[in-house]
């Protein structure tokens, strides 16, 4: 998925560039949907990421208990 952000964040700058630089209606929409794409996908990421942090405390806490015993 970090791949996936940085193609689609390097996609959403290059629209970004081809509408300041054409300043035509369907560049700067299709800047409009690659940048709404890219925070998109930036949202999924971060929750990704703290699933998976707030999977990994969970997972140290089972393993201490099944460490000492305590299941």
């Amino acid at each position: 998925t970090r791949e996936q952000f940085d193609a689609i964040s390097d996609d959403a700058a290059d629209a970004e560039l081809r509408a300041i630089v054409s300043e035509t209606p369907s560049a700067e929409a299709l800047h409009r949907e690659s940048h709404a794409h890219c925070l998109a996908l930036s949202r999924h990421l971060r929750h990704l990421e703290t699933k998976i942090a707030d999977l990994e405390r969970e997972q140290d806490v089972l393993l201490d208990r099944l460490g000492r015993g305590k299941f």
